[in-house]
């Protein structure tokens, strides 16, 4: 009797493979849409562990607080706008179609209202590069251009706790403190590597599948590893 794949013990949400949500200070998304503008003050930078931006603690005039991705030179006390009606200032939350073309914008709504899905990360920002037809065209930070709608929020600048890739981990037991506060196990060992009761590619002198690792849409779970419903397989003839 083989055992269960990987994915397949990951898929029934123990508490081994869940997210640990109790290490986190909450969501980092934008409060609710209001016609009006508000005056927030950052009350708190947060160190949100598995996530390298640092997250800042608003609390808005109206008593209401919301968690956000800080922007490159916030500093606890910093008062920043909140709706539309706020400067295309570092800091400040506005709808993108009130945004000048060239500025940098991060923690991009793709639709008004779902509390920022786009650049996100340390360093990461998108660029405004143009608008039309009630839509405003950004440069993500892949190259891609993509539109969103005028009334979607952004907020200006860019994040901070950029440069972070850029030190080592130096030794493996970084990197399993790096992947554990994402609920990813590490260190990932290959199918050819197992046993054959572990995994499809396991057994055997060698580390090799031995055998086509194409396989159809209705095959049952513990052998759904490979090329799952491959559209086409082997070398691209000219």
């Amino acid at each position: 009797m083989g055992k269960r794949l990987r994915q397949q013990r990951a898929g029934r949400g123990t508490s081994v493979y869940r997210s640990p949500k109790h290490i986190h200070p909450g969501p980092a998304k934008y409060p609710p849409l209001s016609e009006e503008t508000l005056r927030g003050k950052i009350v708190e930078l947060l160190h949100d562990p598995g996530r390298y931006v640092p997250l800042a603690r608003i609390v808005m005039e109206n008593g209401k607080e919301f968690l956000t991705p800080a922007a490159e030179g916030s500093y606890v006390g910093q008062i920043v706008m909140i709706g539309p009606e706020a400067k295309p200032e570092p800091g400040n939350i506005l709808p993108i179609g009130r945004v000048p073309e060239g500025t940098t914008v991060f923690n991009i709504e793709l639709r008004p209202g779902d509390g920022g899905k786009l650049a996100r990360q340390a360093g990461s920002y998108a660029l405004v590069v143009g608008r039309g037809g009630g839509k405003t065209r950004i440069r993500l930070p892949s190259g891609k251009e993509k539109d969103v709608p005028d009334t979607a929020r952004v907020t200006i600048g860019v994040p901070a706790g950029a440069g972070r890739t850029e030190k080592p981990l130096m030794r493996a037991g970084n990197a399993y403190y790096k992947w554990k506060v994402k609920a990813r196990k590490w260190p990932r060992v290959r199918g050819v590597a197992m046993n054959v009761v572990n995994h499809p590619f396991g057994g055997g002198s060698h580390q090799r599948r031995s055998h086509p690792s194409t396989v159809a849409r209705e095959t049952p779970p513990g052998r759904k590893v490979g090329h799952i419903a491959a559209r086409r397989t082997g070398r691209r003839k000219r």
